[in-house]
């Protein structure tokens, strides 16, 4: 009798020890499934937008102020600013046979977006103009303006009798894109041709004067229209000089 009192004794503590096994792989199994999930953390864009009191304030070292034009851009209302600048080094001062000292710096441009007191970069070149005093053949050099109208940049080349030119470009996508180019090619007080492209249809119109040796102004005018080759719109930064720039056909 005692011998069954003691392996029932025994059997019991053995149930016993493994109930708690059980239960503590239980428990533990539970506790793993129960660690939370860390989520994961993306960092935003850290990039900073410099706001700057005054437009002098983002002219580069080298480089001095050389026109100021005024107007709003991105039609938000507020007057934005371009800075024309020039640079200033010394080597491109030359002396000129009859002209004497001339600048032969170039030029360049700073478009600045108004903040409410401050002003933000929009774009910028510090070179893609020539310099005022280059050579302009039997002529002077072309003259550089700049307007602002109706929420578009024109820069403009006047040459007296010789004609003109003209680039259309939008603020888009971060930079000035150019969306249009006029010229008028003169000869004294007639036209010789007028030529107008449109970037976004890449249309090119060319209206030829065919009764040129006229001069009482009845100018006769044949038109012609092709396209120019698709390519994606000339931004304003990427310019390397505007002496240089042609649009070829297709």
């Amino acid at each position: 009798m005692i011998r069954n009192l003691l392996f029932t004794v025994s059997i019991l503590i053995l149930i016993g020890f493994s109930s708690c096994n059980k239960t503590k792989e239980k428990t533990e199994s539970g506790q793993v499934s129960e660690i939370p999930t860390i989520p994961e953390v993306f960092e935003g864009d850290t990039t900073s937008i410099e706001i700057k009191k005054k437009p002098e304030d983002f002219i580069p070292k080298g480089y001095v102020p050389f026109d100021t034009i005024k107007g709003d851009f991105n039609k938000d209302g507020l007057e934005d600013c371009i800075l024309i600048i020039k640079g200033t080094d010394k080597s491109k001062i030359i002396q000129h046979e009859y002209r004497g000292e001339l600048d032969r710096n170039r030029r360049g441009i700073i478009a600045l977006l108004n903040k409410n007191g401050g002003y933000e970069l929009a774009a910028k070149n510090y070179s893609c103009f020539s310099s005022e005093n280059e050579e302009g053949g039997v002529y002077y050099a072309p003259e550089l303006d700049l307007e602002i109208k109706n929420g578009k940049l024109y820069i403009n080349y006047a040459h007296g009798r010789y004609g003109y030119w003209s680039y259309t470009f939008r603020y888009q996508n971060s930079d000035f894109e150019l969306i249009g180019y006029d010229a008028s090619s003169n000869h004294g007080p007639i036209v010789l041709t007028e030529t107008s492209i449109n970037f976004l249809t890449r249309k090119k119109i060319v209206n030829q004067n065919v009764n040129e040796n006229t001069y009482d102004g009845d100018e006769i005018f044949e038109k012609t229209e092709t396209k120019i080759s698709k390519n994606k719109l000339l931004k304003l930064s990427e310019i390397k000089d505007f002496d240089e720039l042609e649009f070829s056909e297709e």
